[in-house]
Parts: C-alpha cells; sequence; structure tokens
C-alpha cells in the first residue's frame, strides 16, 4: 500500500509528507459539537471530511485513534471569557436541566452523524467528564509561570509565552496589534494583564448552572482548556493530527497550542487540518439574513432555495467533489447535478458485479491503462486527500465499465486480475473510503412488503394533504420519521428513504 501521503499543515502554512510518530498507528483529535442546538449543514461538511480522511488512513493500514470531543460546559455566547454558557442558557430558557439539553442535541447530532454515513470516533469524551483533568493542567500552567490568578479566575498570560517562545498567534497568522483590535470589551477584562489574554478557569455567577469546586473558586473550565485536556488524556502530549473547521483556528486552536506549550513545553500536534467553510449560493449562511439551510430541510426539499429533496448520500457525494481546504457553495443546480453524478457511480459499482471474462481478446494495453487509473485514485487522494480529483478518476474507471456494460468495449480483452481489482476496487473507493451507500430500497422479500406499505402511506398522505388536513399529513411524516424514515417531497412526487 502507497503510504507516500502528503497534507497540507495549517500550522507550517507548507504540504509536507505524513511521518506518524509510530510507524502504523496514527492518532487524530477532531474538535467536535457544542451541544446547544442541532448540528448545523456547516458543521456535517466538516466531520464528512474527516470521516473521509479517517476512512483513508484505515484503507492505508494505520491503526488509527480517532477523537472527537463533545464540548457541554465552557463555550460562552461569542466565543468570549465573558457572557453565559450556551448549554446553561439553552436549559434557562426552555426551563430544562443542562444534562437534558446536552442529551437532546448530542442524540440529534449521533443521528445526523449516521445519517451521513459517517463512521464513529474511537473516543467520544465530554468535557463534563474531565473536570478533573482540567484543573490539574491549569496548576501545571500556574507552576510553569504561563497564568495567573485573579478573583476567582485563571488567565494565560500570552506575553510570557510570546516573549519566551514568539508562538502566539503563528498558527492564525494574527500579530500582536491584531489580537488587541480583536480583543472585546469585557466585564472581567480589567481582571486579565493583557487584553490578549484568556481564561483557562472561570469564576461562575448566578448564571452558570454547572460549576465545579476548585483550588480557585466554585467555577468551570475555559472551553479551549477541555480541548487541551482531552486530547492530551487520550492521545498523549504529543500527537499526529489535529483537525476541525477553518473558524477555530482562532481563538480555539491558537490557545489550545498556548495551553499545551504552556503545560508541556511543546505544541500537542505534529500537523493541524482544517477543513473550510459552507456557502450557500456564494454567501455565507447567516440565520439573521435568512440565507441558511438545515440538512433536515435538504432531505425534505421545504425550501426557498432548492427546488427537490436530495438524499443524504447525494448531499455526501457533492461535498466531496470540492477539496476539504477549499469553501463549498452549495446551490440547487450544483446538487441536481450531484444526484446525477451519484446516481452514475452507484449504478457502475452494481453493473462490475456482473462483469466476467474469459481473457480470449486480452489487450495489453487496456488492462495496463486500469491498473494506472486505479493507482492514479491513490495518487490524487495522497495529495492532501484531494477526493475531487480522487472521485474524478474514479469515474474514469466508470467509464470503462459502462463500456465493457454496454458492449463498446470487449470485455474480454481484460485479465481475470486486472478485472477483479477493477471490481475490488471500485467498491473500495466508494464504499469504504468515500462512504457512500446504495440508498436504493430492497425490491424483494419483506422489503417488498415495506415498499408497499410505504407507499400506502405516501398516498394516504397525499389524500390528507389535497383535503388540507395537515394534522393528518404532519402526522405520518412526523411518525415515520420518528423511526428514522424520511419522506422527500419534490415535482416529482414523494419518495421516501430508510435512515
Amino acid at each position: 500500500m502507497n503510504r507516500d501521503l502528503f497534507i497540507y499543515d495549517s500550522y507550517q502554512r507548507q504540504h509536507v509528507r505524513l511521518e506518524p510518530i509510530h510507524d502504523d498507528a496514527i492518532g487524530m483529535y477532531v474538535c467536535g459539537p457544542t451541544v446547544y442546538s442541532d448540528v448545523h449543514l456547516g458543521n456535517c461538511r466538516t466531520f464528512v471530511s474527516f470521516d473521509v480522511i479517517y476512512r483513508y488512513l484505515l484503507a492505508l493500514g494505520y491503526k488509527v485513534r480517532y477523537v472527537r470531543n463533545i464540548t457541554d460546559v465552557g463555550h460562552l455566547e461569542g466565543d468570549a471569557d465573558e457572557g453565559e454558557d450556551k448549554v446553561s442558557k439553552k436549559a434557562r430558557i426552555e426551563k430544562l436541566e443542562p444534562m437534558e439539553v446536552v442529551q437532546r442535541y448530542m442524540n440529534g447530532f449521533h443521528h445526523m452523524m449516521n445519517v451521513f454515513n459517517t463512521l464513529p470516533p474511537s473516543i467520544e469524551p465530554r468535557a463534563t467528564g474531565h473536570i478533573v483533568e482540567q484543573i490539574e493542567m491549569v496548576k501545571k500552567i500556574l507552576a510553569n509561570g504561563f497564568a495567573y490568578e485573579r478573583n476567582g479566575s485563571v488567565y494565560f498570560n500570552t506575553q510570557k509565552l510570546i516573549q519566551e517562545r514568539e508562538e502566539y498567534g503563528k498558527l492564525s497568522g494574527k500579530i500582536m496589534d491584531d489580537l488587541i483590535n480583536e480583543s472585546r470589551t469585557l466585564k472581567n477584562q480589567d481582571e486579565k494583564d493583557h487584553p490578549a489574554d484568556f481564561a483557562i478557569w472561570i469564576k461562575a455567577d448566578e448564571r452558570h448552572l454547572m460549576h465545579w469546586p476548585s483550588p480557585w473558586s466554585e467555577g468551570f473550565p475555559g472551553w479551549h482548556l477541555e480541548c487541551s485536556a482531552m486530547s492530551t488524556k487520550y492521545l498523549g502530549e504529543t500527537f499526529d493530527i489535529h483537525g476541525g473547521g477553518y473558524d477555530l483556528k482562532f481563538p480555539h486552536h491558537e490557545n489550545e497550542i498556548a495551553q499545551n506549550i504552556g503545560c508541556f513545553h511543546h505544541t500537542p500536534a505534529k500537523y493541524w487540518l482544517h477543513a473550510n467553510m459552507l456557502l450557500l449560493n456564494g454567501k455565507k449562511m447567516s440565520k439573521s439574513d435568512g440565507n441558511t439551510i438545515s440538512p433536515g430541510q435538504l432531505f425534505t426539499g421545504e425550501s426557498k432555495f432548492i427546488t427537490k429533496s436530495y438524499s443524504p448520500m447525494v448531499i455526501r457525494f457533492f461535498m466531496l467533489q470540492t477539496h476539504y481546504r477549499s469553501t463549498l457553495d452549495l446551490t440547487d443546480d450544483a446538487l441536481q447535478a450531484a444526484e446525477k453524478g451519484f446516481k452514475r457511480l452507484i449504478e457502475a459499482t452494481k453493473a462490475v458485479s456482473n462483469l466476467s471474462t474469459n481473457e480470449s481478446a486480452l489487450n495489453t494495453d487496456l488492462n495496463k491503462e486500469i491498473d494506472q487509473i486505479i493507482d492514479s485514485i491513490y495518487s490524487e487522494m495522497n495529495d492532501d486527500f484531494n477526493s475531487p480529483k480522487a472521485l474524478a478518476a474514479v469515474f474514469d474507471l466508470v467509464t470503462r465499465i459502462n463500456s465493457f456494460k454496454d458492449g463498446h468495449t470487449n470485455v474480454n480483452q481484460l485479465s481475470k486480475d486486472t478485472l477483479s481489482r477493477l471490481q475490488s476496487e471500485i467498491k473500495i473507493w466508494v464504499h469504504e473510503i468515500f462512504g457512500l451507500k446504495n440508498e436504493d430500497a430492497t425490491t424483494s422479500g419483506e422489503g417488498s412488503k415495506l415498499n408497499g406499505v410505504m407507499q400506502l402511506l405516501i398516498d394516504l398522505r397525499a389524500q390528507a394533504r389535497a383535503k388540507k388536513d395537515f394534522s393528518t399529513s404532519d402526522k405520518i411524516r412526523d411518525g415515520l420519521a420518528s423511526v428514522k424514515i424520511q419522506l422527500k417531497d419534490s415535482k416529482e412526487g414523494t419518495s421516501w428513504s430508510n435512515e
């Protein structure tokens, strides 16, 4: 297996060869969601991107420990050091326990990850389950002189880090003047020695429903500290890959690096990978501007931005068509094109299984060409996980498969070894690395019965809607959704998928 893999390291700002700390094992930490609301489509794009990276590392034969956290405390409004905890605020507004909020949205997040067919991480730690580790990390940072305590809160001393290491701002590319200008005028700003300093332990006030005893105050950990503590616990003081969304470069990842240097005197990860943002019709998604669409709206078609519903696998395929470091522009036209491409790809993966050869008309050049195309898929993916170029090479194979299937090219020109490799590799790439599933419902046995039941329900719902009996219509749709069956309305009619 060709492990000549180059990745773009955000920290060094260049393509570098991936050289794991251990020859056959890789540790990868990816910042997970803050579970106070439904996961948005931009997050889904990030997690799908890292799912493909995870899958490819596994395909290369690495043993991967993939850690993706859940933030369930300490993430304050505006990503700042002052303000209300996002989970606590949601709990207060909805009159729930904070852990009820966490459980609801964590369940929703897991469901959405399953819908998009992402593999679960090896470990999924929660911030509230690692308070002891975080307190111990604060103690070490204080002991090393990289933090100070003020009125029960503890702040990281960015100036000391800059004086001793000139590290702060290296990942994000920000200079100190930028950091000062971006620092907000906060209630607790006068407690800090410098505006760019940030909290690693925060004294709780009456608004914060979740707090723990510490040597400094009854309080809670800073958002950035959580990831430093959890990544270190499960991957060690130095691990291979740290990933997340592009928007986390600053302040989150910049502050993680500072904390690890302050605690262990070195950065946590060898390589930093960042997935770029998702746009909608060329503009940044924004709820306030109304320029937004949810995964559920894509599945149902109930949005002014699209003309029909799209299946989860079509959306996943669409995401793969753009490099993870590039912005991805979601448009209705692009989704329609992706749907056609996805169907063509899945049909080819089914058709290739029916091909056979008796080697009666062997063509050495054709066999060599197919082997070279397969090799090129790995070469493209070895260039910083370039899924669009790898996918383009896979479609070169699709063209050959369709030519064999339609009789335009004699399949007997292939050797049995070449055909066997073609059949194996395209399925490995489509299903195991790209993570795309065949969404067609089975047409026999129990599946045939289910199709009949579903068609009956679809007809009953259509009749209810025609009578403007929307309560019955919604009851059918919501009842099916509760057992993970999704109805998709379009101009062509209603279809369904078993999520």
